[in-house]
């Protein structure tokens, strides 16, 4: 037997019922910032110069991995807002294997371009020039991260944080696929604190600022 339910709220559940449109899915909503991150690509090096050896290692070893890279990081973003579905969260092993892929991809593209390690700055420079890398990279991950971020918040994510830090990883890493055009350095100590550093950066940046986007 149905129970008797309470005009009023009969009546209050009627005024909140809205038509809803439901999601698509977590890879074709990501399709929407490929412009973004092909202007972020192109951008971040156009504005400024292209690394200075850009003939040496060739069109697929400069545009070709830097594109490649910044798929890559597409699709991670992909996996964040998967994540921030109720019920389709990822397993501890995802979650550890996303992030290791991630961090290791620049580490990969360098080994795979460059023919030493000791290109860096200029004695003296060595602090000035990783700032200006790590300043250039984090700044250019910013819109691709607030627009991921908007993305995976109407999912109404369970565990924000965790989503915040895959769409970080993922726009760090787009980022990044354009400082590789601008910053031919090659130097360990220079790679692992201005490129890296500012993928870790946006990593963090993406699960601080998934607490504060309204979810719906």
């Amino acid at each position: 037997m149905t129970p008797d339910v309470p005009s009023p709220l009969r009546d209050a559940v009627q005024r909140d019922l809205r038509p809803t449109r439901p999601l698509r899915p977590p890879f074709v909503r990501a399709l929407v910032l490929i412009p973004l991150a092909v202007a972020i690509v192109i951008s971040v090096p156009g504005l400024r110069f292209f690394r200075s050896d850009m003939a040496a290692i060739g069109f697929v070893k400069a545009w070709g991995f830097s594109f490649g890279q910044a798929l890559a990081g597409l699709i991670i973003i992909a996996v964040a807002l998967r994540e921030s579905i109720p019920g389709r969260g990822l397993s501890r092993r995802a979650i550890a294997v996303t992030f290791i892929v991630g961090l290791a991809i620049p580490l990969v593209l360098l080994a795979a371009t460059a023919s030493a390690y000791d290109v860096g700055p200029e004695p003296g420079l060595g602090l000035q020039e990783g700032i200006g890398c790590f300043r250039v990279s984090a700044i250019s991950a910013i819109p691709a991260l607030l627009a991921a971020a908007f993305l995976a918040a109407r999912a109404f994510p369970m565990r924000p944080a965790l989503a915040g830090a895959l769409y970080g990883l993922g726009c760090g890493l787009i980022a990044d696929a354009g400082l590789r055009l601008f910053c031919d350095y090659t130097e360990p100590a220079h790679v692992l604190f201005g490129h890296g550093g500012a993928i870790v950066a946006a990593m963090v940046f993406g699960a601080v600022v998934s607490k504060f986007i309204p979810r719906p």
